[in-house]
């Protein structure tokens, strides 16, 4: 059984976790994170909502500009308006209208002073503007970081099927050397058979290796808005783990979680609503003027241009309990923001502590990779030499493909904890 075969393997799996794919055609992770982000619907949402905020924006800072007010009418009455006096002693009736006549009307107003009513609303629209802008952001790192996940699950089902099929590969080695053996009288038939029942064990275990592999490329093609049947090829290459100790990573990730900054603009943009309502209350003051026309005859000036100086004062008590609404709401935001800064603490702690651990099972593993090839190795020829049992040959292949199998998920759980470990950053 040819002992370099297993060596061989072990090398083509290292290297994949130590240089990028040569094949030119491979899809990279930032390949795919663009491509993610240009077709995703969610990214689109969080867009049109950006968007809208906008316009938001531009109606709040219109509120300063003047409103003009153009008003037209036909107006018939059933009897003619008329004045009724005496002159005399004798009662008098005469015309003051026409029965009917038509009215209209062009009046500018303008704010003059609003006890910060607009500028309340104004800083409102701001921040949310600031607020839809990060999330906008948020929506992106976590269509990254599904992409990443979906991109981890593809390779390491991929690395999977060449384990399985390298368990195949060996086991029919070994059938083939049992077959020979038994020809020969050497062995008994048990062996063959056992050797059969693992290998047919072993095909089954690539069957299902191959349809793990197939629904990972699906859920991947789906995450890119691509044919679920298209071929996929990646890289094996993922981003340098962040450096830094955990308190500052953790620091970092607080500053820079873009979840925190939509938090806090939504807080901002509350608390301004909050004082727009308040001001609301307070005198506001306007100028008008404009141009009115009134269709009568017995009407010396039909038309006549007018200018008007005015405040309005109410006094609502709805709105003191609108304003107190919005107060409370922005309250409820700040305990969010703080439950959040914790979660996000723990979040970088995890993934940091889970970079820790891959990194002392990669070494462990890669030791266990040679140990069980050379296992292995040695098993069989002692089996050829009538020195071990079949029972221990497929032992020993058992050992060695959960060696494989081990230093795969060791080194993919690296990168996934690298990639959850940027996420918990907000700089994937």
């Amino acid at each position: 059984m040819p002992s370099n075969k297993h060596r061989l393997l072990s090398q083509t799996i290292s290297c994949l976790f130590l240089c990028s794919s040569a094949n030119t055609f491979a899809e990279s992770l930032d390949d795919a994170w663009n491509r993610a982000i240009d077709n995703n619907h969610q990214i689109k949402a969080s867009k049109a909502d950006t968007s809208a905020s906008e316009q938001q924006l531009e109606a709040a800072e219109g509120q300063r500009l003047p409103d003009l007010s153009v008003k037209s009418g036909y107006t018939q009455y059933s009897e003619t308006p008329a004045a009724k006096t005496q002159v005399s002693g004798n009662s008098v009736i005469f015309n003051t209208a026409q029965p009917g006549s038509v009215q209209a009307q062009a009046i500018a107003s303008i704010p003059v002073f609003t006890s910060g009513r607009i500028s309340h609303n104004i800083s409102a629209a701001e921040a949310s503007l600031q607020a839809a802008q990060s999330n906008e952001i948020t929506s992106a790192l976590t269509i990254k970081m599904q992409v990443a996940e979906a991109y981890v699950s593809v390779l390491r089902a991929e690395s999977a099927l060449q384990v399985a099929q390298s368990h195949v590969d060996s086991l029919d080695s070994h059938h083939r050397d049992v077959k020979n053996m038994f020809d020969q009288g050497v062995v008994a038939r048990n062996d063959l058979l056992a050797a059969n029942v693992e290998l047919v064990n072993a095909q089954q275990l690539v069957v299902q290796m191959g349809n793990q592999l197939d629904i990972a490329k699906a859920r991947y093609n789906q995450l890119l808005d691509r044919n679920l049947a298209d071929q996929v090829k990646l890289e094996h290459k993922f981003p340098e783990t962040p450096k830094g100790d955990l308190d500052q990573l953790s620091s970092n990730a607080i500053k820079q979680r873009p979840e925190l900054v939509t938090l806090a603009q939504e807080i901002d943009s509350l608390e301004h609503q909050s004082k727009s309502v308040k001001a609301g209350l307070l005198p506001q003051v306007a100028v008008k003027g404009g141009y009115q026309y009134q269709e009568n005859r017995y009407q010396a000036f039909e038309g006549m241009w007018m200018a008007n100086v005015g405040m309005e004062w109410k006094l609502d008590a709805s709105s003191h309990h609108q304003s107190d609404a919005i107060s409370r709401q922005a309250a409820s935001l700040k305990e969010q923001r703080d439950d959040l800064t914790s979660t996000i603490n723990l979040q970088v702690r995890q993934a940091w502590l889970d970079i820790q651990e891959t990194k002392k099972r990669i070494a462990v593993t890669q030791q266990a990779i040679d140990q069980a090839d050379e296992n292995m190795k040695v098993t069989t020829d002692q089996y050829q030499q009538g020195l071990s049992t079949n029972t221990d040959v497929l032992k020993a292949e058992d050992l060695r493909i959960s060696a494989h199998d081990n230093f795969n998920d060791a080194n993919y759980d690296a990168a996934l904890a690298t990639l959850r470990l940027r996420r918990a950053l907000g700089v994937l």
